[in-house]
């Protein structure tokens, strides 16, 4: 697995608004953690949305969507199902815009 790969992801049990069920998730761990440790840093995705600063639009498999930048985890890698494809680099440029500017700024 590699950073930016978009995997399906078992994310049950959840608590409270933590999104839930299996879905799509971008894999946001650099490459070497993610080479190195058990646990992978994912970002759901969701098609039940609206826009809002801390979420990316985003078409994926033919399915109008939202990367959800505020529902950032770590999981075990063993949550991981299956991988679906990876993010274009347009959509990589304003993923990382973003987290910046929720994150550092």
């Amino acid at each position: 697995m590699t950073q930016y790969d978009i995997f399906l992801v078992s994310l049950e049990p959840t608590v409270g608004h933590e999104i839930n069920k299996s879905r799509p998730c971008v894999v946001l761990s650099p490459n070497e953690m993610n080479a190195h440790i058990a646990t992978v840093i994912i970002a759901p995705m969701t098609t039940k949305s609206r826009p809002y600063p801390s979420r990316i639009p985003i078409k994926f498999k033919g399915k109008q969507g939202w990367i959800v930048l505020d529902q950032i985890r770590t999981v075990d890698k063993v949550r991981l199902i299956k991988k679906l494809g990876s993010l274009e680099n347009q959509t990589i440029h304003q993923l990382k815009s973003v987290l910046q500017e929720m994150l550092v700024e």
